[in-house]
């Protein structure tokens, strides 16, 4: 039998492989980034951030504000005047200025078809109207439709009547003064032929030449002096002039105690949301500044 020689075996720790070392340890430190990366302290928002949001809010504020400063000037302040407590006398549905006795009103197509023999009964009422203002023309070549109808029933109903003309700044004046004359026969006991004015004018100088072309074509014709309408604010703006205070005034002011108005004037328009029997629409309401006798002393003569 043969004997196999004795052997000697050493163990010997294997090596790790470089590579997975360096992984491992890539790995140990992407994971500690990782780790921090997940951190859950929260960040703080930028100042600058919260301060734009307030000052949206302080913006969205004012304009809100803005908005109700505006709509109550415009649209509430100057119609206050319909729902104040009315302490003195009331009429036609509105509180009328005190301490005047004479009573007219204004009428146009807008007032659409009017009943004059039931418009009538306001001649006897508790303040009787007794003038009204009957719209003839505007411009160079528009009649009111409803003028012929209202200018004769007004007068067959016996009031004392009157007829205007609306005046447009850009149509040539004595063209406007024609028209009205061609369309507008007045007689004795009438009120003299009123000029309207309310449009602004692009040159006031020309606008005040012109007017007096009208004026006075229409006076020679008529043999009366005519009368100017037009609101306080535009007399005081535009017509503040001695040769146009010479003319009776007939002044728009509305919703108000008393006419603002320090000059003189016959005629004061203190509203225009009148109520009348035979009337559907509203009507403009007026005042005669002074009594019956002295109405009729304006009137036109024979």
């Amino acid at each position: 039998m043969i004997k196999e020689p004795n052997v000697s075996v050493e163990k010997k720790t294997p090596r790790k492989p470089a590579s997975r070392r360096k992984t491992s340890q890539t790995a140990k430190t992407v994971g500690k980034r990782t780790v921090k990366g997940k951190s859950s302290t929260p960040k703080k928002q930028p100042q600058s951030s919260k301060l734009s949001d307030a000052a949206h809010y302080v913006l969205m504020a004012l304009g809100a504000l803005a908005f109700v400063v505006a709509f109550y000037y415009f649209f509430i302040r100057p119609y206050s005047y319909r729902w104040k407590p009315c302490y003195g006398m009331k009429a036609y549905g509105v509180c009328l200025p005190y301490g005047y006795a004479v009573h007219g009103i204004d009428v146009s197509h807008h007032q659409e078809n009017i009943d004059w023999k039931v418009l009538k009964s306001v001649q006897y009422a508790q303040f009787p109207v007794r003038f009204v203002f009957v719209k003839a023309t505007e411009g160079g070549d528009f009649k009111d439709k409803a003028f012929d109808y209202n200018f004769a029933e007004a007068d067959s109903m016996h009031f004392i009547r009157g007829a205007y003309h609306f005046y447009n700044p850009n149509t040539d004046p004595v063209k406007q003064a024609n028209f009205f004359i061609e369309n507008v026969e007045l007689k004795a006991g009438d009120l003299p032929p009123v000029l309207d004015i309310e449009k602004k004018p692009k040159n006031v100088e020309k606008l005040k030449k012109d007017l007096l072309v009208w004026l006075n074509r229409v006076e020679k014709h008529y043999k009366v002096k005519p009368i100017l309408y037009t609101s306080y604010k535009f007399k005081n703006k535009y017509l503040s002039d001695s040769v146009f205070n010479t003319y009776p005034y007939w002044i728009a002011h509305y919703y108000v105690d008393s006419v603002r108005y320090e000059g003189e004037w016959k005629f004061w328009q203190h509203n225009d949301a009148g109520t009348l029997p035979g009337i559907d629409e509203l009507v403009d309401l007026n005042v005669f500044n002074g009594s019956m006798s002295d109405l009729l002393e304006m009137t036109i003569k024979d």
